[in-house]
């Protein structure tokens, strides 16, 4: 019986065991231009026996942010940043992919220079509030791409692909899921649009799979992947009936030969039916976890992933996988300390002694 504590060729990369450190905000990307710092170098080094690392939210453009204080990939200082911690996390024996996210509606004009604003595939604000330096702010309308705006965002992507491969990832995930722009395009009531990239399941998903294929172009099939989560309802989105755009989706994807395609789960049985759609390798987010979830390990030992990820309970034990194999025990994760802030709930939490 294959488990969670196995190595798995990863599109021809090896990794120690199928346990992943899950995409996080962490917003302390305090460094020149919105880039890493030595406290990230020291983060994903603690972390580097999971099988795969996979960075958090990377923006691929200055449009793209979404928070205060998160990374990008679109200057030369932020590639030179993320390579000390590629190069940190390789000499430690792990593997890392950088996860490209473009907020989309999700952001404010207070985050970017020059009077620039948030962009979406149709003006349709989300709900709540964004938390900048100056205090909460209300989700704005965003300004409505146009068809050459959609494409130069692809672009943009495609450029942060190629600088994360310069800064040493072994591989990009772009993130089409929890509600920013790869997700708003493929939601019907954040897509309103008539035209090629709406109006149908197929110009809703056009825009995911474009850029996918554009990424692919660029720097290899081993080299890309995917994140999505069917109906997950984050940031407003809203997808009463997401099988037939994900199996949609899911079966355009599959000819590329993708690293991976990596779902947070909706239910159990969207889940196995996009697994029998993609042939490759499949990462499942179970839960967002506040403990020990056992039925995420226990899809690894029925074949449903072949990866699964860990979120808070790797973010507040950077030795989890030895953890995992000795049954614990785990540090509890420290919510005040989840987005922005020093040292303290990033870095400091211990690793088991001996």
């Amino acid at each position: 019986m294959t488990t969670a504590f196995d190595p798995i060729d990863l599109a021809g990369v090896q990794l120690a065991n199928r346990i992943a450190l899950a995409p996080m905000t962490r917003s302390r990307a305090f460094g020149p231009g919105n880039s890493p710092t030595d406290s990230t170098v020291e983060y994903y080094t603690q972390r580097a026996s999971a099988g795969l690392l996979i960075t958090e939210a990377i923006q691929p453009s200055v449009v793209g942010q979404g928070y205060p204080d998160t990374p990008g990939l679109h200057s030369a200082e932020q590639v030179a940043a993320w390579r000390r911690v590629t190069d940190a996390v390789h000499a430690a024996g792990g593997r890392i992919f950088a996860q490209l996210m473009h907020g989309g509606r999700i952001g404010h004009p207070d985050l970017y220079p020059d009077g620039r604003e948030p962009v979406g595939f149709s003006p349709v604000a989300a709900p709540g509030q964004v938390y900048l330096h100056s205090g909460p702010k209300d989700l704005v309308v965003p300004r409505e791409l146009t068809s050459d705006e959609i494409r130069a965002t692809v672009d943009d992507f495609v450029s942060a692909a190629r600088n994360a491969i310069d800064a040493g990832f072994d591989g990009v995930e772009i993130h089409g899921a929890n509600g920013y722009l790869v997700h708003q395009s493929l939601a019907p009531n954040t897509n309103l649009r008539t035209d090629e990239w709406g109006g149908s399941v197929e110009g809703r998903i056009r825009f995911a799979v474009e850029l996918t294929r554009a990424v692919v172009a660029e720097i290899g099939a081993a080299r890309t992947a995917i994140r999505i989560s069917p109906a997950n309802g984050q940031l407003g989105t809203e997808e009463p009936d997401p099988e037939p755009t994900y199996t949609a989706l899911v079966r355009e994807l599959e000819p590329l030969g993708l690293a991976y395609l990596s779902q947070i789960e909706y239910t159990r049985e969207l889940t196995q039916t996009l697994r029998k759609l993609f042939s490759g390798t499949f990462v499942l987010t179970v839960s967002a976890e506040n403990g020990v979830d056992a039925e995420a390990l226990k899809t690894i030992e029925d074949g449903t992933a072949d990866l699964v990820t860990f979120g808070r309970l790797f973010l507040a034990n950077p030795d989890l996988p030895a953890r995992l194999k000795a049954g614990g025990p785990y540090n509890t994760p420290d919510r005040a300390t989840f987005f922005g802030g020093g040292d303290k709930g990033y870095t400091d939490y211990p690793a088991l002694a001996g």
